[in-house]
């Protein structure tokens, strides 16, 4: 029995492959990959590159300026479209391919689709050893792109043609599946890259994906409706995996007709608008007094979508020590933390069946009005919080006029620092699914780069929004390359600049456990004579953008409007205090390590009043 066959190098095959993978969103058809981000190396730009040629508009390669920087793209990218689309990033051997690693740990961390298809030494290892190689001695197959294994869901290093029969499949399977989607890498050895194989023709045959929606099970959902029945002050804490399985409409309908209050994680937030009388706020260290004070006496918790990470919990101190969870999660790592009544299943289905079991249960109506008045509560004090005038310039207050100025469609990105817990806080979603804080793997940098592929996303679903990014300086300064790249594009961004002198979130943690200013902001850096700040605007307009600085939250407001109007990437650069310009409320205890010896009084007293939070920690239950 015979076999069509087609003749191509290995590159060729893995390119021809992806460019005939798709998936249908809303009834339309899209190839699951939507492109890709590369720099050209030895290790990637004779084979892979030719490959990548040949389909240039099927599959467009954007040229990145830094390797990390392609990987938070991507990122961005993917979670604009909800996981459902992915970018690919290729790199060099070598330093091009290791600068990937943070990425991959982004996207690991996000549970986010990314695909690496990265240079490696050769498999004959007859010019070894190789520029850019890292020998070892003792284990001649084990190289720098071994780092990847931990920060991946799915690793192959390709060292024959054959291997991609099976490799690509699994690699993609594995970024479609919700409860293992992550990051999947590729090493593709210089030499390997550029061999033929006969591969059967029909494994190019146009395929059509679907992301699995899994049932959970009837046993699992009967204890989880028991619980959820007997509850007398119940709540919902609603992750990013809601929008992911796209239950926006489902959560809303669910808490709606059980009257249970809704808080929001940081990756969950704009699941409900800021309106919705059963929205109480965001929880954690980076959230509000209102949904903080209904989690200190939740008897039962319904978590769906989130994995519970410490700045959710509180470093687990957020909750009543006899609180019982309810995991609802498409991974069985995440449904069952803290001895969760696990429920494994898809969010949208798994809420629907929840609902059914749990009949006509509601909250009690006492509590259910402690919630909205304490969400009221909180209402008040962010209206004052980002009121222009009432302190210094301050990153509440920019974030406020950009509330008051933007598009309710518009996507609004900010990653690390201080902009992240600043932004939680006080942002009011005015849609679902417009607000991107990156707190996942906290990187900074991802701020430019991650809201670069979040518009080549949105340009290609609502074109006529905007993709508005807040930075602080330090991030600015740690990677800014992308600001070049969105010009190049021409996929605009608005960029607030909040420039406040150096690290100064950092800095606030220094001084709140008891330490003096080190090293944090420009004027504290001891090997610094004579701190000056960076010409932002100047900057920036070298790159291409369109830029200003402004005076004021009032003089911002005005220059939000020429952003808005301009079809340039815009830069707005507005000093802030690095002191007093912080979100004093809303926040829960978060463990983080000090000294439990020190010479300096204020240190010693700092341990102290950290340790003074543990009283409340769960210990795993």
């Amino acid at each position: 029995m015979t076999q069509d066959t087609i003749t191509l190098t290995t590159a060729q095959a893995i390119i021809r492959w992806l460019a005939n993978q798709y998936i249908e969103i809303d009834g339309t058809q899209h190839r699951i990959c939507g492109g890709g981000f590369g720099i050209f190396g030895h290790g990637n730009v004779t084979c892979l590159g030719e490959a990548l040629n040949t389909v240039r508009h099927e599959l467009p390669l954007y040229r990145g300026q830094n390797e990390t920087g392609m990987g938070f793209a991507a990122a961005g990218y993917a979670k604009q479209w909800l996981r459902q689309r992915f970018m690919f990033c290729t790199a060099s051997a070598g330093p091009g391919t290791s600068n990937l690693v943070t990425s991959a740990a982004l996207a690991h961390a996000n549970r986010l689709p990314l695909l690496l298809l990265c240079g490696d030494t050769f498999v004959t290892r007859l010019p070894d050893p190789v520029l850019q190689q890292m020998e070892n001695f003792g284990d001649p197959t084990l190289g720098v792109n071994d780092a990847f294994k931990p920060v991946t869901r799915y690793w192959d290093r390709i060292s024959h043609p054959a291997q991609i029969l099976q490799s690509l499949p699994n690699a993609l399977a594995t970024m479609l599946d919700p409860a293992d989607c992550g990051p999947a890498f590729l090493g593709l050895p210089q030499d390997v890259q550029g061999w033929i194989y006969d591969y059967p023709a029909s494994f190019f045959d146009r395929k059509l994906h679907r992301i699995r929606r899994q049932h959970a099970d009837a046993d699992e959902l009967a204890e989880a409706a028991a619980l959820l029945r007997s509850a007398k002050r119940p709540m919902i804490i609603a992750g990013g995996g809601v929008q992911y399985s796209r239950a926006v409409t489902e959560l809303t309908d669910f808490a709606e007709a059980h009257d249970i209050p809704v808080v929001e994680t940081i990756a969950g937030r704009a699941n409900l608008r800021a309106t919705h009388p059963l929205n109480i706020g965001p929880i954690g260290v980076t959230g509000s007094d209102s949904a903080n004070a209904i989690a200190a006496k939740a008897d039962v918790v319904l978590a769906v979508g989130t994995r519970l990470q410490d700045f959710t919990t509180g470093s687990w101190t957020a909750f009543a020590p006899d609180a019982r969870i309810i995991g609802i999660n498409a991974a069985r790592h995440d449904a069952m933390k803290h001895v969760s009544v696990p429920v494994v299943g898809d969010a949208r289905l798994s809420l629907t069946a929840l609902g059914q079991g749990a009949g006509d249960y509601r909250a009690p109506r006492d509590w259910v009005e402690f919630a909205q008045q304490q969400r009221g509560q909180w209402d008040d004090y962010v209206a004052d919080n980002i009121r222009p005038g009432n302190r210094p310039n301050s990153y509440a207050q920019a974030i406020g006029v950009v509330n008051a100025h933007c598009d309710s469609r518009d996507r609004i990105v900010a990653a690390a620092g201080g902009l992240p817990a600043e932004v939680t806080a006080n942002w009011r979603t005015l849609e679902p699914g417009t607000v991107d804080v990156e707190f996942g793997f906290s990187c900074m940098g991802y701020e430019i780069a991650g809201a670069w592929g979040a518009r080549i996303a949105q340009y290609q679903q609502e074109p006529e929004r905007d993709t508005i990014t807040f930075c602080g300086d330090g991030s600015y300064l740690m990677l800014n390359s992308d600001l070049y790249s969105s010009v190049l594009s021409n996929r605009k961004l608005i960029v607030l600049l909040l420039d406040n002198g150096g690290f100064a979130v950092i800095n606030k943690l220094q001084n709140n456990t008891g330490n003096q200013s080190f090293n944090n902001l420009l004027e504290d850096c001891p090997t610094i004579e004579n701190p000056f700040r960076v010409d932002f605007v100047a900057h920036a307009a070298a790159m291409g953008a369109e830029a200003e600085r402004v005076g004021n939250p009032a003089e911002l407001a005005e220059a939000f409007k020429r952003a808005k109007a301009s079809d340039k990437t815009y830069v707005i650069v507005m000093h802030v205090d690095a002191y007093d310009g912080w979100t004093t409320q809303g926040h829960a205890w978060w463990e983080v390590g000090t000294p439990h010896a020190s010479d300096d009084a204020r240190v010693r007293q700092g341990h102290l009043d950290q340790e003074a939070g543990r009283d409340a920690q769960r210990r795993g239950v």
